[in-house]
């Protein structure tokens, strides 16, 4: 192997080693590094650096990133929701009534919208249930990523290696189901455990709601004095700025509120402040002259107001003010929002809210204007945003979205249109039958997401044109001496075991190329090869960072990590015993 070879393997331990320990730098910005250098060391040509761009699979994932949107916005998974939720036994009913649909669900929907979706959905259930909503949200996030094995475009990994495998391989790819014969192997058996341990394994913890339930734990109230000095001044000019442990977070005046207050609001008499940190210095803040305390009528917060909405939401990995302070990362200003409580591990962070240093799947209760919640949606600083005020959901075009839903997998089954030319017709057809507008539609997209994929392509390709994936493939036959079966269990537990670490997508790109290289080492078949790329891809269980989804519900369920290390250990270790033993009765090994 000469100096091309290596320097590309280097550079892939290098991607891992950082991706694994400094990860607040993105996938997507350290993978767009690595092609930069495949790029200008000659080691790839632009446009071999640059073809993961162009690739099918890629496309594939962004029209279904849209199609799944859709089917969301239209009241298609709401649709669902309200009909086969009901009214469970016990917490094991509850638990075969949430995750069948689930699973059934994710098997055509990108995962994300349908936890995004039935989290709240959930939440409400089981307070009308009484089933702690800790009891139910792992298994929530667990059902989307079983249901997501079964089909080809179950999750966004099983379309890229597919795309992937057919550049390298030249070979046509997989068919829509091809997978789902090892999918639903894996999807009952996941959910039979599920069903079974849950209720032994995962703990009680308080649930969100719960925590933020009582405001006056937080919050406090006061009032400008009528004719008092602070009348006509700004909140800047009242020294209502920058306090030390408390902030201003709205201004009720004459039956209507004033949320995200600017320093340059004038007071006037009769105003009822609501200060937001450590209730304690209401004692301070009535030394103010002025300022008087305020009697009589419900708690602001708890009044329903047009003005205002409160809202939880999940902070992300990616999120710009994550790993600073709400003061430093200027929350308020970058989204319009004022943050009112802040929970951890299920746990509300008493103390100075201003100096709190927000890590991914902290919740936060924001208090914003209408108009900012809806921009709040949208934005990838947040994986879930929950309106607690209840919305009723527009369901008048959820049958046509799941109708053209039905048409794509109808069109891409029979191979009257190949998988992307089936997807861009339904987003056409979602778009001109007005389930989701053009600008959401947009929004949809996952950007993040798919510049990993298209970035992580060059690296794949590197390692295959350098013939780096072919001397690491020749190592790992010699080492495993040409034992099919311990090739197939080394393939699925080093993707599992990169999936926990790094995105499911990363790693199974990485590995693909060395998997095909094995396979063709040791004269294999490599489809059960490639299947257990794209199953051990989606093992990610034992830890809230390794998959979206598990992150997503961290916050609403309450949970502590440990959480996840109790449940999803044994999961992942059922999960590789399952498929590694079951995958040989399906394709054979040999060729």
């Amino acid at each position: 192997m000469d100096w091309q070879g290596w320097f590309t393997v280097a550079l892939t331990v290098a991607v891992l080693a950082t991706l694994i320990t400094i990860p607040r730098l993105t996938t997507d910005l350290v993978l767009m590094g690595a092609l930069l250098l495949l790029s200008i060391t000659g080691i790839l040509k632009p446009d071999e650096a640059l073809s993961g761009f162009a690739n099918t699979g890629l496309m594939t994932v962004a029209a279904m990133f849209i199609v799944a949107a859709a089917i969301r916005a239209s009241g298609g998974v709401d649709l669902v929701v309200e009909r086969v939720l009901g009214r469970p036994t016990g917490p094991r009913g509850a638990l075969v009534r949430l995750m069948l649909p689930v699973v059934g669900l994710s098997a055509f929907l990108n995962n994300t919208p349908v936890v995004a979706t039935m989290i709240p959905a959930v939440s409400q259930w089981a307070r009308r249930i009484k089933v702690p909503s800790s009891a139910l949200m792992i298994p929530l996030s667990y059902a989307s990523i079983l249901g997501g094995t079964i089909t080809l475009i179950g999750t966004s990994t099983n379309l890229v290696v597919n795309g992937q495998y057919q550049v390298l391989t030249g070979k046509p790819g997989f068919a829509l189901f091809d997978i789902a014969p090892i999918g639903l192997i894996v999807a009952l058996a996941g959910t039979l455990f599920v069903v079974f341990a849950a209720p032994k394994l995962l703990k009680v913890r308080r649930s969100p709601d719960q925590t933020f339930a009582d405001t006056r734990s937080f919050t406090f109230e006061v009032a400008v004095a009528r004719d008092g000095p602070l009348v006509g001044k700004t909140i800047q000019q009242a020294g209502l700025r920058h306090l030390e442990r408390i902030y201003l977070a709205e201004i009720e005046r004459d039956g209507s509120v004033i949320t995200a207050v600017a320093p340059e609001e004038m007071l006037r008499g009769g105003d009822r402040l609501v200060f937001v940190g450590e209730t304690e210095a209401i004692v301070d803040v009535l030394r103010i002259n002025g300022l008087v305390a305020a009697v009589g009528s419900q708690p602001a917060l708890e009044r329903n107001v047009p003005e205002r909405r409160l809202v939880e939401a999940v902070v992300a990995e990616h999120c710009e003010v994550v790993g600073h302070t709400i003061r430093d990362g200027r929350f308020r200003d970058r989204y319009g929002a004022v943050v009112l409580a802040v929970a951890r591990n299920g746990e509300h962070i008493r103390g100075r809210l201003s100096s709190i240093i927000l890590e991914p799947g902290d919740l936060l209760l924001l208090e914003a204007r209408p108009a900012v919640v809806g921009r709040l949606k949208q934005s990838r600083d947040f994986l879930l945003m929950n309106v607690l005020e209840h919305e009723l959901p527009d369901h008048s075009h959820a049958l046509i979205s799941w109708a053209i839903l039905g048409a794509i997998i109808a069109l891409a089954t029979t191979g009257l249109m190949s998988m992307l030319n089936a997807a861009l017709l339904g987003v056409a057809a979602m778009l001109a039958t007005r389930c989701i507008g053009v600008n959401e539609a947009r929004r949809s997209l996952d950007l993040p997401v798919l510049v990993t994929i298209a970035a992580s392509f060059a690296l794949g390709n590197a390692l295959e044109k350098t013939g780096a994936a072919e001397y690491l493939g020749n190592g790992i036959v010699a080492a495993a001496g040409n034992d099919a079966w311990l090739l197939l269990a080394l393939t699925y537990l080093s993707v599992m075991v990169l999936t926990e670490l790094i995105t499911n997508n990363a790693a199974a790109m990485l590995m693909l190329p060395v998997v095909l290289a094995i396979t063709e080492a040791a004269g294999l078949n490599d489809v059960p090869y490639v299947m257990a790329v794209m199953m051990a891809a989606s093992a990610s269980f034992a830890t809230p960072i390794g998959y979206q989804c598990n992150l997503m519900v961290y916050g609403p369920g309450g949970y502590r990590f440990s959480d996840f290390l109790r449940i999803g250990v044994p999961m992942n270790l059922l999960m590789a015993l399952v498929t590694i033993a079951a995958i040989p009765f399906i394709w054979p090994l040999q060729q």
